[in-house]
């Protein structure tokens, strides 16, 4: 896996060693990878929303409902 050296304020780096000293986390790494995951996760979502707020209009009618219940299962 390829490794990356950041650098971090003093405060923000006690703030990372508290997150790992209180269990939730085995690392550094291991914490700074679940913050960039989480940041990851939340632009597609956004992207997401958007592309859907920009996208064609649907009518949500009893046959969206019913496509959409069909889909789930």
């Amino acid at each position: 896996m390829p490794t990356m050296n950041i650098s971090l304020t003093d405060d923000l780096r006690t703030f990372v060693d508290e997150q790992v000293t209180q269990g939730s986390f085995q690392s550094t790494s291991e914490y700074v990878r679940t913050v960039l995951r989480r940041e990851k996760d939340i632009a597609t979502l956004r992207a997401s929303v958007l592309a859907g707020a920009t996208g064609p209009w649907t009518p949500m009618d009893e046959a969206y409902f019913t496509s959409l219940r069909s889909a789930i299962r």
